[in-house]
């Protein structure tokens, strides 16, 4: 089964769905954003697509409408958004609610979470992408599953209640991991020292984890109570408040786990 889509949103997730949702055979029929230069930006990558500013779309053929922008915009936008009878409104969030979408003028709504970090101008590979999916009835929760299929063999029924501790979770693997290696690149540089020394072990780290689980993995000062080097570490980073007590947080969290 092939849509008609539009995709109100011109941030990292559109830029990544609105290609592979054309490349998949489904037709992509505008993209909104408030910017309508940032929406050529994605029609760009696209056949025929509709650049679009205003949030009438009640002349459009589309049937799903995607909605991919922050959180804090989705329930203002679903509220304003005029859509053709029989239209199918869905979100990408991974945090909010499937009832945010309960206001909109969509006689259906639903949910397409992908479950992964995306960054313009990096390429992802959308059929090892999860899909978590909710809808308000059946058939169209059989329609979402149609299309997440087209883009991932990785599709799962979710309720928005257990899909925001799945985020919660991809936060604490993902966004905060980043954050330790942005930590490790600035300590790096502020001793002058190449921060290509630390790759190998970031990519050995990862693995490890993946491969005998976090927790058997798991080395270093804190798991082996070492804490004349905690201390020692602590003091170093006493040129910063922040780091100093981020590293005693960590550090005291991994001992009591």
């Amino acid at each position: 089964m092939k849509f008609k889509i539009a995709i109100l949103g011109a941030g990292n997730v559109a830029w990544h769905l609105a290609p592979a949702l054309e490349d998949a055979g489904h037709e992509i029929t505008e993209i909104y954003a408030r910017d309508i230069e940032k929406a050529k930006q994605i029609t760009e990558r696209v056949y025929s697509a509709e650049p679009k500013d205003d949030l009438d779309f009640s002349e459009s053929k589309a049937k799903i409408f995607i909605l991919s922008v922050k959180d804090s915009a989705i329930a203002e936008i679903a509220d304003q958004i005029i859509l053709p009878e029989e239209s199918i409104l869905i979100h990408t969030s991974g945090t909010m609610p499937l009832d945010i979408l309960g206001y909109s003028s969509a006689s259906y709504t639903g949910i397409f979470y992908p479950l992964q970090s995306f960054t313009k101008g990096r390429k992802i590979d959308l059929d090892e992408v999860p899909f978590l999916l909710e809808a308000d009835d059946e058939e169209t929760l059989q329609k979402l599953k149609k299309l997440a299929k087209s883009l991932s063999p990785l599709t799962y029924v979710v309720r928005s209640k257990d899909r925001k501790g799945i985020h919660v979770a991809a936060v604490f693997a993902s966004n905060f991991s980043n954050h330790m290696i942005r930590i490790a690149e600035e300590i790096m540089r502020r001793q002058g020292a190449d921060f290509e020394m630390l790759k190998p072990l970031i990519i050995e780290t990862i693995s490890k984890s993946l491969q005998l689980g976090a927790k058997n993995a798991q080395t270093g000062p804190a798991i082996r109570e070492d804490y004349e080097t905690l201390e020692d570490h602590h003091r170093f980073l006493s040129y910063n408040e922040s780091l100093a007590e981020i590293y005693k947080l960590i550090s005291q969290d991994i001992i009591d786990s």
